[in-house]
């Protein structure tokens, strides 16, 4: 699914219209990113945490030439799946 099917779900799920539903997700995905940015976590119970992490600096290989490189040390956005979640998602049929 992307943007404008989740505008779509959104629109039937709610009495919202379409527009108010674009201004709504833009407002959300806005509000985690610099909420997460601050490094500060969004915790939605039974959804999931969204958190900056900082990942170690490390060797890789260019995958072109094979030549070893250095990966800068960098803070990165993270999201933990909550229980609920993971129990819709793992659900048997």
């Amino acid at each position: 699914m992307n943007k404008a099917g989740l505008i779509e779900a959104l629109v039937k799920e709610t009495d919202m219209s379409k527009a108010a539903a674009g201004r709504t997700i833009d407002a959300l995905v806005e509000i985690i990113t610099k909420t997460v940015a601050k490094k500060e976590d969004v915790q939605l119970i039974g959804f999931g945490t969204f958190k900056a992490t900082k990942r170690a600096a490390r060797k890789g290989k260019n995958p072109r030439t094979g030549e070893a490189l250095k990966i800068a040390a960098a803070t990165v956005p993270k999201f933990t799946a909550g229980a609920a979640f993971k129990a819709a998602v793992n659900k048997k049929k």
